[in-house]
């Protein structure tokens, strides 16, 4: 619960109340208050300051720790599951789970997916189905991976949380 303060206002005393979230120039000289998690709303930071995320419209529901791939739906950036099995090559992850069309907060790969469960410790991991990871690396080899993605995606850093990169990857 947001913490106030007590001012001098028109010769009353009145309790004011810091904000959690910026409307923007609206909110000018108010005082923030920090939000759930204990930290400043990404709203009331300047432009060029925070997570570097970016934010499309979901074309289908994502799960939290899902890797989507970004893509253009009649000019319109959306964000799908990530995919080796069908061309879609993971840009990005996101944190929390999003409903179909409605906006999702994509993590570029090159920064921890902490979303995960049942990762192994120092393990490699690549990019699976429907946005999730597997251990294993596709086989160049096999003519059943004609046309689909091998892509590493990044090393677990604990049971919930892989490290990504954004390594290059191939069409088989």
């Amino acid at each position: 619960m947001p913490q106030g303060f007590l001012a001098l206002v028109g010769g009353k005393v009145k309790q004011i109340m810091g904000i959690a979230t910026s409307a923007g120039a609206t909110d000018a000289g108010k005082i923030p208050a920090l939000d759930s998690a204990g930290k400043i709303d990404m709203s009331m930071m300047p432009a060029g300051i925070g997570a570097n995320t970016k934010i499309a419209p979901a074309f289908e529901a994502l799960g939290a720790g899902k890797f989507v791939n970004l893509f253009s739906d009649a000019g319109t950036l959306k964000a799908r599951l990530a995919d080796n099995s069908n061309n879609r090559p993971a840009h990005g992850f996101v944190l929390a789970a999003v409903a179909s069309a409605a906006n999702a907060t994509i993590y570029p790969l090159d920064v921890a997916n902490t979303a995960l469960t049942g990762l192994t410790l120092g393990a490699d991991y690549w990019l699976g189905t429907a946005g999730d990871v597997t251990l294993t690396p596709l086989d160049a080899t096999d003519v059943a991976n004609v046309n689909k993605v091998n892509q590493m995606l990044g090393t677990a850093t604990s049971a919930t949380e892989l490290r990504t990169d954004d390594y290059s990857f191939q069409i088989l």
